[in-house]
């Protein structure tokens, strides 16, 4: 669980109401729509939201933003202020968006959550470091990280504006951008296939081979990689310059000519990995300095 001080200490306020209003207009939020915040602070952002929306769930961690949170809306009937984690909050079961200006060391976590789970928001809008937005957008002569190709057959996800650092208390010494995460009507990866999916594009990017193709070898035959080079253009790709659409076919091709056996090469490819980053960031945590 993430200490209230680690939170507070890492997150940029919004210093006024009026730049609020612009972001938030460019948000499709509507008179009908519940909106998760997290992270609300000072309530600038929950303020602006509660003149829209149905309803408000603002999730704050630190006490005192809570304390002044629940004495500032106490009579704002759509508004709720919820004193927890957000990573351990259990999500709306119904249909929900998302505006949040998060703490930025939060920012993997919580896009984890929000994208893994059953229930995902129609549309999350949030403040992110442009760095860290670019590795879930992954954009035409920038790395399709191994994150963003995961992403995109379930969510359409891009950068809607940069927003000057004079907005903020205190100023950020990074560029910061509003990102829209907006789940998709129809996946381009059937639930069915939807781990394998995953598993596949890890075992992709993980081979440590010149290229994409190369890395993998043991799945697909030379004749089939000879036509994938050409159908697809695939030669000479890595990993990450390989664009969904391009994952998408090696896929199907996957799907349909690379026989059972083989495909269990890449079973558990997702769970393997997460298992070994886990280790290290466990390793990183306990390390003692020199």
């Amino acid at each position: 669980m993430a200490s209230e001080r680690n939170l507070s200490v890492s997150q940029n306020f919004f210093r006024r109401e009026s730049f609020v209003r612009r972001l938030v207009a460019t948000a499709d939020i509507a008179t009908d729509d519940l909106v998760v915040e997290i992270g609300p602070g000072k309530g600038l952002i929950t303020a602006v939201l509660s003149e829209t929306a149905r309803r408000v769930l603002a999730v704050e961690l630190d006490s005192r933003l809570v304390n002044e949170l629940k004495t500032r809306f106490s009579a704002a009937e759509n508004v709720e202020i919820i004193h927890t984690d957000f990573i351990s909050w259990a999500l709306p079961e119904t249909a929900y968006k998302v505006f949040s200006n998060i703490p930025f060391n939060m920012t993997a976590d919580i896009v984890r959550k929000l994208t893994a789970t059953k229930q995902p928001p129609t549309s999350a809008y949030l403040v992110l470091q442009r760095q860290a937005a670019l590795r879930y957008v992954g954009q035409i002569g920038e790395p399709n990280t191994q994150v963003s190709i995961l992403l995109k057959p379930w969510f359409d996800i891009e950068i809607m504006l940069d927003i000057p650092a004079s907005e903020f208390i205190p100023m950020p010494r990074v560029s910061i951008v509003l990102a829209r995460f907006k789940r998709r009507d129809a996946p381009l990866v059937h639930d069915d296939n939807a781990q394998l999916f995953r598993d596949f594009v890890v075992y992709g990017y993980n081979q440590w081979k010149p290229t994409l193709l190369e890395g993998l070898s043991r799945l697909f035959s030379n004749q089939q990689r000879r036509i994938l080079s050409k159908d697809i253009r695939l030669a000479e790709v890595r990993p990450t310059q390989a664009t969904i659409t391009q994952w998408l076919r090696l896929f199907e091709v996957f799907l349909q000519h690379v026989p059972t056996e083989k495909q269990r090469l890449v079973f558990g490819a997702e769970q393997k990995l997460n298992k070994v980053q886990s280790t290290l960031q466990k390793q990183h945590r306990t390390r003692k300095p020199f």
